[in-house]
Formats: C-alpha cells, structure tokens, sequence
C-alpha cells in the first residue's frame, strides 16, 4: 500500500443483481476516472462473478485497496444472505478470496451500507433505501453504522415483502404507476417504524419516482454506492 495515505487509491466495486460497476476513487473518496459497468453473468456463481471482477480490477489499475458493496448480508467478509443471485453465494468468503486473487486489502459491507457511507451527513438517526434488483437498506447514527438491519424480506403487505413490491420484480408486475403509490405507502411505514430524521432513497430505479417527497426524503445518485467505498477504511 502507498506510504502517503494521501495518495492511497481505493478500487471500488458495487455487486448487483443486474451489474457490476467499480470506480478508482482517491483517498477523500473523490473519482479518479470514469465508472466501468459490465453486466451481472447468469447463473451469478461466485467463480462467474470474481472472474469478472478480476478482469474489471486489472483495467482499473493501479490502486492499493479494494471496497466491495455486496447485496445481501456481509459478516466478517462473509456473504450471509444472496437473494437475487445464485444460492452458493450463501456462506462464501469473498473478503478473503478477492484479497487473496487481486493480493490487494479487501473489505466487504451490504451494498446499501456502501452507498449509505456516500450520502449520509453523519447527524442524527439516517436511514437509506435503494430501489434497484431488489430493496436495499441501511441505517446509520450519527454516522455510526448499525449492521445487520434487512429491511427488504421482513412481512408487509399481504405475506409479502417491501422487495416483492418495490424490487424489480415488483415494478415490473406492479406497473410503474401502482408501483409509485407502494413505494409511497412503504415510505410512510417506514418513517412510522423508525422515525428517521433523513431517508435518502438511490439505486437505479429512484429514478422512475414520480411523486413529491417530503422535505427530510431525498434521491441520491446510484454512484454513491461507488463513492461510499473509502469510508470502509476510516479506522485504517
């Protein structure tokens, strides 16, 4: 790793359902370069997936460490959960396979807490959403990470999911309209849950939200899940 903790490069790769993107970012977590997307392989076996991001990481070079968002829950490296990609994800070590393929530090966190580091302002209690594969979800306090929260597969309308109306599959059955009045429904509920003083809503579908949002809601760029990569390194 650069001796300069100035100069240290973060490589930055977001997993999703749908894509893989990564991002060099310098050490204030500002971009060095443009963003690379390549799409998310079927089955999405761990083999077909590392394999792309090796090939991804080796084009972005040179960098020091590596950041990964990862859709599901993360322990300790360890991805516990996988739903919208292959069930041997369940239980894989990626923190420690990566590192040991791309012989680079890595860490790995839920890819909503990832895109939480890049949009949060650290005050008081934050919570963030994101609408893309499936239904992400993070909470922070005072920009204090509380892990483990998953949102997406607790009950709630009818025996089913906030994922199974508001992920892809969700909107795609729903139709965007009806889809719009869920997530504005989802909204209310969740603010009744938590009583968040901010909600910040990414991914790549916050982009089809046609209704007003209060004023303590906001959209984030789907890039935060990129930017937020460097805060997974504070204590180092």
């Amino acid at each position: 790793m650069a001796n300069d903790q100035n100069a240290v490069r973060t490589l930055a790769i977001d997993v999703g359902g749908t894509g893989i993107k990564t991002l060099v970012l310098d050490s204030r977590g500002k971009p060095i370069g443009e963003r690379e997307r390549t799409e998310t392989p079927h089955p999405a076996t761990p083999e077909a997936m590392l394999e792309i991001m090796h090939a991804m990481a080796q084009k972005e070079q040179p960098f020091d460490r590596v950041s990964v968002g990862f859709p599901g829950v993360v322990k300790h490296g360890v991805t516990m959960t996988a739903h919208n990609l292959d069930p041997s994800w369940v239980g894989f070590e990626l923190q420690k396979v990566l590192a040991r393929r791309l012989r680079k530090p890595v860490r790995v966190a839920n890819d909503a807490a990832v895109q939480g580091f890049g949009a949060i302002r650290g005050q008081g209690l934050e919570l963030v959403i994101t609408l893309g594969t499936g239904f992400g979800s993070s909470l922070f306090i005072d920009g204090h990470l509380v892990p483990g929260l998953e949102l997406a597969h607790h009950p709630w309308q009818k025996g089913k999911t906030y994922e199974d109306y508001l992920g892809k599959k969700g909107l795609a059955k729903l139709g965007r309209k009806k889809w719009n009045k869920k997530l504005e429904e989802a909204i209310a509920q969740i603010e009744a849950l938590f009583n968040y003083d901010h909600l910040y809503i990414g991914g790549g579908n916050a982009v089809k939200i046609d209704f007003p949002l209060p004023d303590h809601v906001s959209r984030v760029p789907n890039e935060d899940g990129l930017l937020g990569g460097v805060a997974l390194w504070r204590d180092s």
